[in-house]
Protein backbone atom coordinates (compact mmCIF):
# COMPACT_ATOMS: atom_id res chain seq x y z
CA UNK A 1 0.00 0.00 0.00
CA UNK A 2 2.80 2.25 0.67
CA UNK A 3 4.64 2.11 -2.64
CA UNK A 4 1.41 1.88 -4.10
CA UNK A 5 0.81 5.77 -2.54
CA UNK A 6 4.14 6.92 -3.54
CA UNK A 7 3.45 6.27 -6.84
CA UNK A 8 0.51 8.00 -7.29
CA UNK A 9 2.21 11.16 -5.26
CA UNK A 10 5.09 10.88 -8.60
CA UNK A 11 2.47 11.16 -10.66
CA UNK A 12 0.81 13.91 -9.68
CA UNK A 13 4.47 15.83 -9.25
CA UNK A 14 4.94 14.79 -13.08
CA UNK A 15 1.10 16.26 -14.15
CA UNK A 16 2.05 19.46 -12.35
CA UNK A 17 5.29 19.77 -13.55
CA UNK A 18 3.57 18.82 -16.95
CA UNK A 19 1.19 21.87 -16.45
CA UNK A 20 3.50 23.85 -15.42
CA UNK A 21 5.71 23.53 -18.24
CA UNK A 22 2.77 23.60 -20.66
CA UNK A 23 1.62 27.09 -19.03
CA UNK A 24 5.22 28.77 -19.77
CA UNK A 25 5.21 27.28 -23.57
CA UNK A 26 6.75 24.00 -23.35
CA UNK A 27 9.71 25.67 -21.98
CA UNK A 28 10.90 25.02 -18.47
CA UNK A 29 13.35 27.56 -17.35
CA UNK A 30 11.10 30.13 -17.01
CA UNK A 31 12.58 33.02 -14.98
CA UNK A 32 15.75 32.78 -18.35
CA UNK A 33 13.00 33.59 -20.74
CA UNK A 34 11.55 36.13 -18.91
CA UNK A 35 15.16 37.61 -18.73
CA UNK A 36 15.53 36.93 -22.65
CA UNK A 37 11.87 38.74 -23.31
CA UNK A 38 13.44 41.66 -21.03
CA UNK A 39 16.58 41.97 -23.29
CA UNK A 40 14.16 41.33 -26.47
CA UNK A 41 12.56 44.58 -25.10
CA UNK A 42 15.93 46.97 -24.95
CA UNK A 43 15.80 47.33 -28.58
CA UNK A 44 12.21 48.70 -28.79
CA UNK A 45 13.46 50.68 -25.62
CA UNK A 46 16.22 51.98 -27.76
CA UNK A 47 13.74 53.13 -30.10
CA UNK A 48 11.34 54.47 -28.55
CA UNK A 49 14.87 56.83 -27.03
CA UNK A 50 15.62 57.63 -30.31
CA UNK A 51 11.96 58.68 -31.60
CA UNK A 52 11.56 60.93 -28.47
CA UNK A 53 14.90 62.63 -29.31
CA UNK A 54 13.45 63.29 -33.23
CA UNK A 55 10.86 65.25 -31.33
CA UNK A 56 13.35 67.79 -30.99
CA UNK A 57 14.45 69.03 -34.17
CA UNK A 58 10.55 68.77 -35.46
CA UNK A 59 10.23 71.25 -32.66
CA UNK A 60 13.00 73.66 -33.87
CA UNK A 61 11.25 73.65 -37.59
CA UNK A 62 8.03 74.35 -35.67
CA UNK A 63 9.42 77.27 -34.20
CA UNK A 64 11.54 78.30 -36.78
CA UNK A 65 8.52 78.41 -38.94
CA UNK A 66 6.31 80.27 -36.56
CA UNK A 67 9.43 83.08 -36.17
CA UNK A 68 9.13 83.16 -40.64
CA UNK A 69 5.48 83.46 -40.07
CA UNK A 70 5.70 86.11 -37.34
CA UNK A 71 7.85 87.93 -39.41
CA UNK A 72 5.45 88.20 -42.83
CA UNK A 73 2.92 89.04 -40.59
CA UNK A 74 4.65 92.03 -39.13
CA UNK A 75 5.64 92.83 -42.41
CA UNK A 76 2.49 92.93 -43.94
CA UNK A 77 1.00 95.37 -41.05
CA UNK A 78 3.61 97.81 -42.08
CA UNK A 79 3.05 97.64 -45.25
CA UNK A 80 -0.69 98.39 -44.24
CA UNK A 81 0.02 101.20 -42.02
CA UNK A 82 2.35 102.36 -44.50
CA UNK A 83 -0.57 102.37 -47.12
CA UNK A 84 -3.16 103.75 -44.88
CA UNK A 85 -1.12 106.59 -43.92
CA UNK A 86 0.04 107.34 -47.60
CA UNK A 87 -4.20 107.62 -48.53
CA UNK A 88 -4.67 109.85 -45.63
CA UNK A 89 -1.56 112.07 -46.69
CA UNK A 90 -3.53 111.57 -50.25
CA UNK A 91 -6.96 112.73 -48.94
CA UNK A 92 -5.52 115.63 -47.16
CA UNK A 93 -3.82 116.93 -50.36
CA UNK A 94 -7.01 116.56 -52.37
CA UNK A 95 -9.58 117.86 -50.06
CA UNK A 96 -6.81 121.09 -49.82
CA UNK A 97 -6.49 120.76 -53.45
CA UNK A 98 -10.13 121.57 -53.77
CA UNK A 99 -10.11 124.21 -51.17
CA UNK A 100 -7.83 126.36 -52.66
CA UNK A 101 -9.66 126.04 -56.22
CA UNK A 102 -12.82 126.60 -54.19
CA UNK A 103 -11.44 129.44 -52.55
CA UNK A 104 -9.13 131.06 -55.63
CA UNK A 105 -12.05 130.68 -58.15
CA UNK A 106 -12.63 134.22 -58.57
CA UNK A 107 -8.74 134.84 -58.55
CA UNK A 108 -8.55 136.14 -62.40
CA UNK A 109 -11.40 138.20 -62.11
CA UNK A 110 -10.63 139.88 -58.68
CA UNK A 111 -6.91 140.69 -60.58
CA UNK A 112 -9.20 142.29 -63.31
CA UNK A 113 -10.72 144.88 -60.79
CA UNK A 114 -7.62 145.76 -58.72
CA UNK A 115 -6.47 148.29 -61.63
CA UNK A 116 -10.32 149.71 -61.38
CA UNK A 117 -9.36 150.33 -57.56
CA UNK A 118 -5.94 151.88 -58.29
CA UNK A 119 -7.86 154.62 -60.60
CA UNK A 120 -9.85 155.05 -57.64
CA UNK A 121 -7.07 155.77 -55.49
CA UNK A 122 -5.31 157.85 -58.13
CA UNK A 123 -8.86 160.16 -58.47
CA UNK A 124 -9.09 160.33 -54.80
CA UNK A 125 -5.40 161.60 -54.64
CA UNK A 126 -5.63 163.84 -57.11
CA UNK A 127 -9.28 165.48 -56.18
CA UNK A 128 -7.77 166.00 -52.63
CA UNK A 129 -5.06 168.35 -53.94
CA UNK A 130 -7.57 170.74 -55.62
CA UNK A 131 -10.25 170.65 -53.09
CA UNK A 132 -6.93 171.95 -50.94
CA UNK A 133 -6.55 174.54 -53.66
CA UNK A 134 -9.69 175.55 -54.51
CA UNK A 135 -11.52 175.08 -51.20
CA UNK A 136 -14.90 174.28 -53.23
CA UNK A 137 -17.76 173.00 -51.38
CA UNK A 138 -18.77 171.16 -54.82
CA UNK A 139 -15.04 169.76 -55.29
CA UNK A 140 -14.99 168.14 -51.39
CA UNK A 141 -18.52 166.45 -52.24
CA UNK A 142 -17.46 164.90 -55.30
CA UNK A 143 -13.88 164.31 -53.74
CA UNK A 144 -16.15 162.11 -50.67
CA UNK A 145 -18.77 160.54 -53.09
CA UNK A 146 -15.48 158.67 -55.18
CA UNK A 147 -13.67 157.99 -51.40
CA UNK A 148 -17.61 156.48 -50.39
CA UNK A 149 -17.47 154.39 -53.67
CA UNK A 150 -14.01 152.99 -53.76
CA UNK A 151 -14.59 151.81 -49.63
CA UNK A 152 -17.70 150.17 -50.60
CA UNK A 153 -15.76 147.98 -53.27
CA UNK A 154 -12.88 147.40 -51.29
CA UNK A 155 -15.39 146.41 -48.26
CA UNK A 156 -16.98 143.98 -50.64
CA UNK A 157 -14.37 141.87 -52.30
CA UNK A 158 -12.24 141.99 -48.65
CA UNK A 159 -16.05 140.67 -46.90
CA UNK A 160 -17.22 138.08 -49.45
CA UNK A 161 -13.80 137.19 -51.31
CA UNK A 162 -11.28 137.59 -48.68
CA UNK A 163 -9.41 140.47 -51.07
CA UNK A 164 -6.94 142.42 -48.79
CA UNK A 165 -5.24 145.31 -49.36
CA UNK A 166 -1.38 145.69 -47.29
CA UNK A 167 0.73 148.73 -47.31
CA UNK A 168 4.20 148.21 -47.33
CA UNK A 169 5.99 151.28 -46.23
CA UNK A 170 8.05 151.01 -43.44
CA UNK A 171 8.31 146.78 -43.75
CA UNK A 172 11.57 145.28 -44.21
CA UNK A 173 12.26 144.26 -47.95
CA UNK A 174 10.39 140.99 -48.77
CA UNK A 175 10.66 139.42 -52.67
CA UNK A 176 7.39 137.21 -52.17
CA UNK A 177 5.79 140.61 -50.83
CA UNK A 178 7.21 143.89 -52.67
CA UNK A 179 8.86 144.43 -56.04
CA UNK A 180 11.21 147.03 -56.46
CA UNK A 181 10.55 150.08 -58.43
CA UNK A 182 13.89 152.12 -57.35
CA UNK A 183 16.33 151.86 -54.90
CA UNK A 184 18.38 154.28 -52.84
CA UNK A 185 21.30 153.55 -50.46
CA UNK A 186 21.63 155.09 -46.53
CA UNK A 187 23.64 154.86 -43.62
CA UNK A 188 20.85 155.01 -41.58
CA UNK A 189 19.58 151.34 -42.15
CA UNK A 190 21.14 147.99 -41.46
CA UNK A 191 19.22 145.92 -43.89
CA UNK A 192 16.51 146.17 -47.06
CA UNK A 193 13.33 148.43 -45.95
CA UNK A 194 10.56 149.73 -48.12
CA UNK A 195 10.42 153.92 -47.95
CA UNK A 196 7.61 154.21 -50.25
CA UNK A 197 4.23 152.65 -51.84
CA UNK A 198 3.85 153.31 -55.60
CA UNK A 199 1.30 150.78 -56.27
CA UNK A 200 -0.61 148.99 -53.41
CA UNK A 201 0.15 145.26 -52.92
CA UNK A 202 -2.65 142.70 -52.40
CA UNK A 203 -3.69 139.55 -50.61
CA UNK A 204 -6.51 136.54 -51.40
CA UNK A 205 -7.12 135.28 -48.39
CA UNK A 206 -3.30 134.04 -47.25
CA UNK A 207 -2.20 134.31 -51.09
CA UNK A 208 0.00 137.68 -52.58
CA UNK A 209 -2.12 137.92 -55.26
CA UNK A 210 -0.21 141.49 -56.51
CA UNK A 211 3.20 142.47 -55.06
CA UNK A 212 3.40 145.97 -53.78
CA UNK A 213 5.55 148.36 -55.71
CA UNK A 214 7.61 150.02 -54.26
CA UNK A 215 11.44 152.47 -53.32
CA UNK A 216 13.58 150.29 -51.23
CA UNK A 217 16.13 152.35 -49.03
CA UNK A 218 19.15 149.92 -49.02
CA UNK A 219 22.20 149.80 -46.33
CA UNK A 220 25.36 151.69 -47.48
CA UNK A 221 28.54 149.14 -48.05
CA UNK A 222 31.05 148.95 -45.33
Amino acid sequence: MEETAQTDTAIIDEAGESAANQANGGNTPVDGENSAEIRAESPDSAQNGDSEGDESPNEADLNAKIAELEAQLAETRDQLLRKAADFENFRKRMNQEKQNAIDFANQSLILDIIPIIDDFERAIQSAEGAVELSGLPAGKAMLDGITMIEKRLTSQLEGKWGLKRFNAAGEPFDPNRHEAMMMEKSPDVQEPVVQEDFVKGYMLKDRVIRAAKVKVIMPEEV
